[in-house]
């Protein structure tokens, strides 16, 4: 008896080949395919598919990524060399970047992370089946970035496009809040281009004083300055045929915004003090945890200069956008601290994992990094229970879980974190304001409107009350 069941008749071939050992996985997608009305072929094995592609072909392969004996990735490459044109489907319950960045150079059509949503998976179908993709390179092998693994849809989208761009040398543009892990991204960029072999240089554009941004990134010649004795190749030089990446781009001083742009305009730039051109063969990855479009509209960035680095942009999600990483992510952090002292890993209980996950992690990825380090050090035993985690994660969290009854100082210094970790600058000035709006209406609301009431209960002038209504901008009849 064969080892695949099928839904056609004899001479209706199969538009779409499901490859899965889960044969409930099978289940779902056979009977959301059959209620669309599209002919399809299950098999238990990628060797059962690939000895059935020796005689027939289907319109539209999906194939798990994982299973016993030959695997998915596998099978990809295999179709890749016989059917270039064959349009492949990769699933995986296994989110990580590798999985993705392998899928996409292996030649597959797309990467559909499990659990998925079935209407979402017949209409991928549809469009792989109405699609003919150009042959493509076979997989290659990848090295680890864990860091990066993610469930969470928008982590997905991430994954997506670095496996996208992986045949590209486009200028990126990787935003998101510190802590998010952009040079991660930005690395993962590099490693899976056509400049792989190439160097990674990166440099924080803030960290550096404005009077050595310069010659940091260009170089500079012998004598161009007070105390140059020798000349010095900048990050440009180093980064020939590579990648740079400018950390922090929102920063950058505007006469170096202009040499930048020339730099991306021309392929041409000048060390400090020469005159030679200089060309620049090297593939630019800016990041910035600011809002560049503010900083347009405000006159702190060149526009001209964010359209030449926003070719592709990518967004990554704070980790309070991605609860379902938490736990992934700590227990892939807390075996990588015990890996660096030498010890057993430790087992983070499930109330713990259930207040890890209550937490905002303001400052995101890096934060939960560290709190797991701390833990591998700290806690005591073996066995992490909720009382072991550190006490801004418990105060915290325990404010959360009693919502309104919460400590407000909880409330206000987890805004002023997220503040903070945006970027935002003159905080205190728009907190202040914020308070005394919430005071002012409060009060006014306790006392019906009598703004001399009011003030008593504030313990403030009645002229006072009245000045800062007006600061605030208040409707008094509103309140």
């Amino acid at each position: 008896m064969l080892a695949y069941e099928h839904a056609m008749t004899r001479s209706e071939p199969a538009a779409v080949w499901i490859v899965d050992d889960d044969r409930s996985i099978r289940w779902v997608l056979e009977k959301a395919l059959a209620r669309e009305g599209i002919p399809f072929r299950s098999f238990a094995s990628a060797q059962e598919a690939a000895l059935a592609l020796q005689h027939d072909q289907p319109q539209v392969l999906v194939s798990d990524i994982r299973m016993p004996g030959e695997t998915g990735l596998e099978l990809l490459a295999g179709i890749k060399e016989r059917h270039p044109r064959l349009p492949v489907i990769i699933m995986t319950a296994y989110s990580d970047l590798d999985s993705a960045v392998s899928a996409f150079r292996g030649g597959a059509f797309e990467y559909l992370p499990k659990p998925f949503d079935v209407d979402h998976a017949v209409a991928l179908i549809r469009r792989a089946s109405a699609d003919v993709p150009a042959t493509t390179a076979p997989a290659s092998s990848v090295a680890d970035a864990a860091e990066m693994l993610g469930q969470a849809p928008a982590m997905q989208e991430v994954f997506r496009a670095i496996g996208r761009l992986s045949h590209s040398h486009a200028t990126v543009l990787v935003t998101g809040e510190s802590g998010t892990g952009k040079e991660l991204v930005a690395r993962a960029l590099h490693r899976h281009s056509p400049r792989a072999s190439g160097p990674f240089v990166a440099i924080n554009t803030a960290a550096i004083p404005k009077d050595l941004l310069e010659s940091e990134l260009f170089g500079h010649e012998r004598g161009a300055f007070t105390g140059a004795q020798s000349a010095r190749r900048g990050r440009f030089e180093q980064a020939e045929g590579g990648t740079l990446f400018l950390d922090e781009i929102g920063d950058m001083p505007p006469d170096l915004q202009v040499r930048l742009l020339r730099v991306l305009s021309d392929g041409e730039y000048y060390r400090v003090g020469g005159h030679a051109p200089l060309k620049a063969n090297v593939r630019i990855i800016a990041a910035t945890h600011q809002d560049l479009d503010e900083r347009v509209r405000r006159g702190l960035f060149r526009e001209d200069l964010m359209h030449r680095l926003n070719v592709v942009r990518l967004r990554l999600p704070p980790l309070r956008e991605r609860g379902e990483d938490i736990a992934p992510l700590a227990r892939h952090f807390l075996r990588k601290s015990a890996r660096e002292l030498a010890v057993e890993p430790k087992q983070l209980t499930d109330a713990a994992l259930k207040l890890l996950a209550s937490f905002e992690f303001p400052g995101n990825v890096r934060q939960l990094e560290n709190v797991c380090h701390w833990l591998t050090v700290m806690a005591p035993g073996q066995r992490i229970d909720a009382a072991d985690l550190p006490p801004e994660v418990r105060i915290a969290s325990s404010a959360t879980a009693h919502g309104s009854e919460g400590n407000w100082q909880q409330a206000l210094d987890r805004e002023l974190a997220h503040a903070l970790a945006r970027g935002e600058r003159a905080v205190a000035d728009r907190l202040e304001k914020e308070f005394e709006r919430t005071l002012i209406v409060r009060a006014l609301a306790h006392t019906g409107g009598r703004r001399s009431e009011a003030a008593q209960w504030l313990g403030w002038g009645r002229n006072t009350l009245t000045r800062k209504i007006q600061e605030l901008k208040l409707d008094p009849d509103k309140h």
